[in-house]
Protein backbone atom coordinates (compact mmCIF):
# COMPACT_ATOMS: atom_id res chain seq x y z
CA UNK A 1 0.00 0.00 0.00
CA UNK A 2 2.72 2.43 1.03
CA UNK A 3 4.12 1.69 -2.35
CA UNK A 4 1.28 2.27 -4.11
CA UNK A 5 0.66 5.74 -2.45
CA UNK A 6 4.55 6.84 -3.49
CA UNK A 7 4.17 5.45 -7.24
CA UNK A 8 2.28 9.03 -8.25
CA UNK A 9 4.76 11.40 -6.57
CA UNK A 10 8.15 9.57 -8.45
CA UNK A 11 6.16 9.94 -11.68
CA UNK A 12 5.20 13.41 -10.59
CA UNK A 13 9.00 14.37 -9.97
CA UNK A 14 10.19 12.40 -13.53
CA UNK A 15 7.91 14.50 -15.29
CA UNK A 16 10.04 17.70 -15.13
CA UNK A 17 12.96 16.08 -16.35
CA UNK A 18 11.43 14.47 -19.13
CA UNK A 19 10.57 17.12 -20.69
CA UNK A 20 13.26 18.98 -20.08
CA UNK A 21 15.01 16.16 -22.26
CA UNK A 22 12.62 16.07 -24.70
CA UNK A 23 12.61 19.80 -25.37
CA UNK A 24 16.58 20.51 -25.30
CA UNK A 25 18.04 17.09 -26.25
CA UNK A 26 15.33 14.99 -27.89
CA UNK A 27 13.60 17.26 -30.13
CA UNK A 28 16.90 19.16 -31.38
CA UNK A 29 18.67 16.02 -32.07
CA UNK A 30 15.81 14.21 -34.26
CA UNK A 31 15.62 17.54 -36.29
CA UNK A 32 19.09 17.28 -36.78
CA UNK A 33 18.84 13.85 -37.99
CA UNK A 34 15.89 14.95 -40.20
CA UNK A 35 17.87 17.92 -41.46
CA UNK A 36 21.12 15.41 -42.41
CA UNK A 37 18.85 14.14 -45.24
CA UNK A 38 18.24 17.17 -46.71
CA UNK A 39 19.20 19.11 -49.50
CA UNK A 40 20.77 21.94 -49.42
CA UNK A 41 19.72 24.52 -52.56
CA UNK A 42 21.72 27.34 -53.93
CA UNK A 43 19.78 30.46 -51.83
CA UNK A 44 18.60 29.12 -48.36
CA UNK A 45 18.92 26.61 -45.66
CA UNK A 46 17.54 23.25 -46.99
CA UNK A 47 14.98 21.96 -49.40
CA UNK A 48 12.95 19.75 -48.22
CA UNK A 49 13.93 16.99 -50.66
CA UNK A 50 15.21 13.54 -49.44
CA UNK A 51 18.91 12.59 -50.37
CA UNK A 52 21.96 10.76 -49.22
CA UNK A 53 23.99 12.84 -50.97
CA UNK A 54 25.10 14.77 -47.30
CA UNK A 55 26.11 11.27 -45.88
CA UNK A 56 27.94 10.47 -49.27
CA UNK A 57 30.04 13.77 -49.11
CA UNK A 58 30.27 13.09 -45.39
CA UNK A 59 32.17 9.41 -45.65
CA UNK A 60 33.37 9.73 -49.29
CA UNK A 61 35.75 12.56 -48.45
CA UNK A 62 39.46 12.21 -47.32
CA UNK A 63 39.59 15.63 -45.71
CA UNK A 64 36.28 14.60 -43.50
CA UNK A 65 37.81 11.06 -42.45
CA UNK A 66 41.32 12.78 -41.42
CA UNK A 67 39.74 15.33 -39.59
CA UNK A 68 37.73 12.19 -37.62
CA UNK A 69 40.39 10.37 -36.99
CA UNK A 70 42.32 13.55 -35.91
CA UNK A 71 39.79 14.52 -33.46
CA UNK A 72 39.57 10.61 -32.08
CA UNK A 73 43.40 10.62 -31.83
CA UNK A 74 43.90 13.79 -29.84
CA UNK A 75 40.44 12.28 -27.21
CA UNK A 76 42.33 9.22 -26.83
CA UNK A 77 45.84 11.20 -25.86
CA UNK A 78 43.99 13.35 -23.38
CA UNK A 79 42.28 10.63 -21.71
CA UNK A 80 45.44 8.36 -21.24
CA UNK A 81 47.24 11.35 -20.04
CA UNK A 82 44.38 12.90 -17.57
CA UNK A 83 44.12 8.69 -16.83
CA UNK A 84 48.15 8.85 -16.11
CA UNK A 85 47.86 11.93 -14.18
CA UNK A 86 44.71 11.90 -12.09
CA UNK A 87 45.01 8.37 -10.53
CA UNK A 88 48.35 9.55 -8.12
CA UNK A 89 46.56 12.30 -7.74
CA UNK A 90 43.19 10.90 -6.94
CA UNK A 91 45.03 8.19 -4.44
CA UNK A 92 46.51 10.72 -2.32
CA UNK A 93 43.24 12.88 -2.16
CA UNK A 94 41.47 9.56 -1.08
CA UNK A 95 44.40 8.36 1.41
CA UNK A 96 44.38 12.18 2.95
CA UNK A 97 43.41 12.28 6.68
CA UNK A 98 40.04 13.36 6.82
CA UNK A 99 40.69 17.18 8.10
CA UNK A 100 43.05 17.48 4.45
CA UNK A 101 40.70 15.75 2.52
CA UNK A 102 38.06 18.24 1.90
CA UNK A 103 40.34 21.29 1.16
CA UNK A 104 42.14 18.51 -1.49
CA UNK A 105 39.13 18.58 -2.77
CA UNK A 106 37.78 22.11 -3.09
CA UNK A 107 41.43 22.84 -4.49
CA UNK A 108 40.97 20.06 -7.23
CA UNK A 109 37.51 21.34 -8.51
CA UNK A 110 38.35 25.11 -7.78
CA UNK A 111 39.23 25.74 -11.79
CA UNK A 112 35.75 23.69 -12.54
CA UNK A 113 34.48 27.17 -11.50
CA UNK A 114 36.63 29.65 -13.84
CA UNK A 115 35.73 30.10 -17.59
CA UNK A 116 37.04 27.54 -20.26
CA UNK A 117 37.93 30.08 -22.59
CA UNK A 118 39.24 31.98 -19.22
CA UNK A 119 41.91 28.91 -18.66
CA UNK A 120 42.41 28.59 -22.03
CA UNK A 121 43.17 32.09 -22.81
CA UNK A 122 45.72 31.77 -19.53
CA UNK A 123 47.57 28.73 -21.56
CA UNK A 124 47.96 31.06 -24.15
CA UNK A 125 49.79 33.96 -21.79
CA UNK A 126 52.00 31.54 -21.00
CA UNK A 127 52.58 29.43 -24.53
CA UNK A 128 52.39 32.06 -27.07
CA UNK A 129 55.05 33.20 -28.85
CA UNK A 130 55.57 36.13 -26.83
CA UNK A 131 54.45 34.12 -23.38
CA UNK A 132 56.00 33.07 -20.33
CA UNK A 133 57.56 30.28 -21.39
CA UNK A 134 59.48 31.61 -24.44
CA UNK A 135 60.46 34.81 -23.16
CA UNK A 136 62.13 32.84 -20.33
CA UNK A 137 63.56 30.77 -23.00
CA UNK A 138 64.92 33.57 -24.78
CA UNK A 139 66.43 35.33 -21.81
CA UNK A 140 68.80 32.20 -21.83
CA UNK A 141 69.58 31.71 -25.06
CA UNK A 142 67.26 29.36 -25.76
CA UNK A 143 65.18 28.80 -29.37
CA UNK A 144 61.61 29.77 -30.01
CA UNK A 145 59.32 27.00 -29.13
CA UNK A 146 56.32 26.03 -30.65
CA UNK A 147 54.09 25.34 -27.50
CA UNK A 148 50.69 26.87 -29.09
CA UNK A 149 48.57 26.09 -32.32
CA UNK A 150 49.49 22.71 -32.68
CA UNK A 151 48.31 19.78 -31.21
CA UNK A 152 50.74 19.85 -28.51
CA UNK A 153 49.01 23.08 -27.28
CA UNK A 154 45.77 21.63 -27.84
CA UNK A 155 46.88 18.51 -25.57
CA UNK A 156 47.90 20.87 -23.32
CA UNK A 157 44.76 22.67 -22.52
CA UNK A 158 42.15 19.65 -22.72
CA UNK A 159 44.25 17.85 -20.30
CA UNK A 160 44.09 20.54 -17.84
CA UNK A 161 40.76 21.15 -18.41
CA UNK A 162 39.43 17.93 -18.02
CA UNK A 163 41.71 16.35 -15.38
CA UNK A 164 39.52 16.97 -12.35
CA UNK A 165 37.30 15.14 -13.97
CA UNK A 166 39.39 11.99 -14.02
CA UNK A 167 40.86 12.46 -10.34
CA UNK A 168 36.87 13.00 -9.28
CA UNK A 169 35.57 10.06 -10.84
CA UNK A 170 39.07 8.01 -9.36
CA UNK A 171 38.89 9.52 -6.10
CA UNK A 172 35.12 8.31 -5.80
CA UNK A 173 36.44 5.19 -6.10
CA UNK A 174 39.76 4.80 -3.80
CA UNK A 175 37.96 5.72 -0.71
CA UNK A 176 35.75 3.14 -0.66
CA UNK A 177 38.35 0.67 -0.99
CA UNK A 178 40.01 -0.01 3.08
CA UNK A 179 43.52 1.11 3.24
CA UNK A 180 43.30 -2.16 5.49
CA UNK A 181 43.01 -4.22 2.68
CA UNK A 182 46.54 -3.39 1.45
CA UNK A 183 48.24 -3.54 4.87
CA UNK A 184 46.80 -6.78 4.72
CA UNK A 185 48.42 -7.40 1.76
CA UNK A 186 51.41 -6.26 2.54
CA UNK A 187 51.79 -8.25 6.09
CA UNK A 188 51.22 -11.67 3.78
CA UNK A 189 54.52 -10.57 1.83
CA UNK A 190 53.38 -8.76 -1.37
CA UNK A 191 55.29 -6.07 -2.46
CA UNK A 192 53.97 -2.10 -2.70
CA UNK A 193 53.20 -2.54 -5.99
CA UNK A 194 52.12 -5.84 -6.27
CA UNK A 195 49.58 -5.28 -3.51
CA UNK A 196 48.96 -2.38 -5.22
CA UNK A 197 48.14 -3.55 -8.81
CA UNK A 198 46.44 -7.08 -7.73
CA UNK A 199 44.04 -5.15 -5.36
CA UNK A 200 43.63 -1.44 -5.05
CA UNK A 201 44.40 -1.20 -9.33
CA UNK A 202 41.26 -3.88 -9.96
CA UNK A 203 39.14 -2.29 -7.28
CA UNK A 204 39.16 1.17 -8.79
CA UNK A 205 38.88 0.03 -12.30
CA UNK A 206 34.99 1.00 -11.78
CA UNK A 207 36.16 4.72 -11.40
CA UNK A 208 38.57 4.38 -13.93
CA UNK A 209 36.31 3.05 -16.20
CA UNK A 210 33.78 6.33 -15.28
CA UNK A 211 36.58 8.83 -15.66
CA UNK A 212 38.24 7.77 -19.05
CA UNK A 213 34.70 7.61 -20.59
CA UNK A 214 34.04 11.18 -19.22
CA UNK A 215 36.84 12.61 -20.28
CA UNK A 216 36.79 10.92 -24.04
CA UNK A 217 33.31 12.23 -24.45
CA UNK A 218 34.37 15.55 -23.30
CA UNK A 219 37.51 16.18 -25.30
CA UNK A 220 35.41 14.90 -28.78
CA UNK A 221 32.98 17.37 -28.00
CA UNK A 222 35.21 19.94 -27.47
CA UNK A 223 35.46 22.95 -29.40
CA UNK A 224 36.47 26.14 -27.32
CA UNK A 225 40.08 24.51 -26.44
CA UNK A 226 41.12 23.88 -30.21
CA UNK A 227 40.13 26.80 -31.96
CA UNK A 228 41.74 29.18 -28.95
CA UNK A 229 44.85 27.27 -28.30
CA UNK A 230 45.22 25.09 -31.66
CA UNK A 231 44.14 28.12 -34.56
CA UNK A 232 43.43 27.44 -38.05
CA UNK A 233 46.51 24.62 -37.77
CA UNK A 234 44.46 21.53 -35.68
CA UNK A 235 41.11 21.04 -37.07
CA UNK A 236 38.70 19.15 -35.26
CA UNK A 237 35.28 17.71 -36.14
CA UNK A 238 33.26 19.91 -33.71
CA UNK A 239 34.87 23.31 -35.62
CA UNK A 240 34.81 21.50 -39.00
CA UNK A 241 30.81 21.52 -38.02
CA UNK A 242 30.74 24.80 -36.79
CA UNK A 243 32.17 26.26 -40.18
CA UNK A 244 30.04 23.91 -42.17
CA UNK A 245 26.61 25.76 -40.17
CA UNK A 246 28.02 29.29 -39.67
CA UNK A 247 30.73 30.21 -42.37
CA UNK A 248 29.58 27.62 -45.21
CA UNK A 249 25.70 27.81 -44.01
CA UNK A 250 25.28 24.23 -45.25
CA UNK A 251 23.17 22.76 -42.76
CA UNK A 252 22.57 19.57 -44.56
CA UNK A 253 26.22 18.44 -44.51
CA UNK A 254 26.91 20.14 -40.73
CA UNK A 255 24.04 17.72 -39.41
CA UNK A 256 25.50 14.94 -41.70
CA UNK A 257 29.09 15.73 -40.26
CA UNK A 258 27.59 15.97 -36.52
CA UNK A 259 25.63 12.28 -37.07
CA UNK A 260 29.03 10.77 -38.07
CA UNK A 261 30.75 12.53 -35.53
CA UNK A 262 28.48 11.03 -32.84
CA UNK A 263 27.89 7.20 -34.71
CA UNK A 264 31.67 6.86 -34.60
CA UNK A 265 31.96 7.96 -31.12
CA UNK A 266 29.26 5.35 -30.19
CA UNK A 267 30.99 2.36 -31.77
CA UNK A 268 34.00 3.56 -29.76
CA UNK A 269 32.61 3.81 -26.75
CA UNK A 270 30.35 0.53 -27.29
CA UNK A 271 34.08 -1.18 -28.01
CA UNK A 272 35.87 0.37 -24.95
CA UNK A 273 32.51 -0.68 -22.96
CA UNK A 274 32.66 -4.22 -23.76
CA UNK A 275 36.52 -4.35 -22.71
CA UNK A 276 35.98 -2.83 -20.03
CA UNK A 277 32.86 -5.45 -19.02
CA UNK A 278 35.46 -7.74 -19.41
CA UNK A 279 38.77 -6.00 -17.08
CA UNK A 280 35.67 -6.42 -14.55
CA UNK A 281 34.96 -9.35 -14.52
CA UNK A 282 38.51 -10.42 -14.85
CA UNK A 283 38.99 -8.47 -11.59
CA UNK A 284 36.14 -10.80 -9.83
CA UNK A 285 38.37 -13.87 -10.25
Amino acid sequence: MNRGRRFPWVVFLIIPIIVFLAIFFLIPYANMVYMSFLVKPETGAYLKVFTLGNYARALGDTFYWKVLRQTFWYSLVTTAVTLVAGYPLAYHIARAPKRWRGLFLIMLISPLLVSIIVRSFGWMILLGKVGIINTLVKRYGGPELPLMYNAFGVVVGLVHIYLPFMALSIAGALQTISPDIERAARSLGATPWRAFWRITWRLSLPGVFAGTLLVFVLAVSSYVIPILLGGNNVLVMPIVIVQMLLDAFNWPLGSALSMVLFGGTVALLWLYVKLMNQALRWTTR
